[in-house]
This record gives structure tokens, C-alpha cells and sequence, in this order.
């Protein structure tokens, strides 16, 4: 039993030092899937949120589609480079016709990102790929944009995603 605990949930502090290529592979097409989904998210949100107060979120929505897209190309490069393929199926991706609702999706998605990535860069490092980490490094501080964003628009503050108490 303690096994297959183990596997199905490996200590988020250790599995980048136990890192291997192939298992930054599949991490990092999750992260491409992840990325396939916020560009469809974004594309959707941007042309279906409604009201006068949404309209600047709106366009910011367009401006994040076009950002997701360039991280699903630098990941979908780095995939390749470790010898991988890249994913071609998105995350399921969550409607509503609320447009908190809405916003709030792509938050919880930006906040799970930037987690991820923070992840990624350790795993990156602990293999010596560090222009890898340094090329995630950039993804994050853009992902991190958009939690702001994101976070003002709900009247919010940007939710700590991981990086440690203040």
C-alpha cells in the first residue's frame, strides 16, 4: 500500500531530484496540455464576457491567448529537444455564463501554472538543463502577469500559487 501511495503522489521535494528525462517529458506535456487549454479559454472568455466593467479584461483575454500560445510553441520546443513529442490534446476546459465564474477559471489555471512551472525549473536544473529553466523562468513572470490581471479584475488579491508566505 505505501507503494502505490508513493506513486500515485510523489513528494513534490524529491521528485525533482529523482528527475529523469523521460518523466520531464510527460511533466512538461501536462504543461503543454495546460497551455492548449488556456489559449481556448482565453480565445472563448475574451469574445463571450459582457458588461461595461469587463471590457478592459476582455481585451487583456486576447493579449493572454496570444502570450499561452508562444508558451505552448518554447514548450512544445523543449519537448522535442529531450527527444519527446509533443501533446496535441488540450485540458478540458471549464464554461459558464458567469463572467466572475469565468475569470475565476482561469485564475485557479494560472495558479496551478505557475506552481507547476516553479517545479519545472527545479526539475530542469537538477538535470543541467538550465537554459530550459531559464526559457520556464520567462513563462512564469508572463503566467504571473496574468494572475495579476486576473486577480484585479475579480477585486482580489493575486493568490499565493506556491511561493511562500509574505
Amino acid at each position: 500500500m505505501a507503494t502505490t501511495k508513493t506513486q500515485a503522489h510523489p513528494p513534490q521535494t524529491s521528485e525533482y531530484e529523482q528527475i529523469t528525462r523521460e518523466r520531464l517529458i510527460e511533466l512538461l506535456n501536462e504543461d503543454l496540455a495546460r497551455e492548449y487549454q488556456a489559449i481556448i479559454a482565453y480565445v472563448v472568455y475574451s469574445q463571450v464576457i459582457k458588461g461595461a466593467q469587463y471590457m478592459n479584461i476582455a481585451d487583456q483575454l486576447e493579449l493572454h491567448a496570444k502570450q499561452e500560445l508562444q508558451h505552448a510553441l518554447v514548450l512544445s520546443r523543449q519537448i522535442d529537444y529531450l527527444g519527446g513529442t509533443p501533446t496535441v490534446t488540450p485540458k478540458p476546459v471549464k464554461m459558464s455564463d458567469k463572467n466572475e465564474e469565468m475569470l475565476r477559471f482561469d485564475l485557479d489555471n494560472e495558479n496551478e501554472t505557475v506552481r507547476n512551472y516553479r517545479e519545472r525549473i527545479r526539475q530542469c536544473e537538477s538535470l543541467g538543463e538550465y537554459a530550459m529553466a531559464e526559457q520556464i523562468r520567462d513563462l512564469v513572470i508572463q503566467e504571473q502577469d496574468h494572475q495579476i490581471d486576473l486577480a484585479t479584475a475579480l477585486g482580489i488579491d493575486v493568490p499565493d500559487a506556491g511561493r511562500g508566505k509574505k
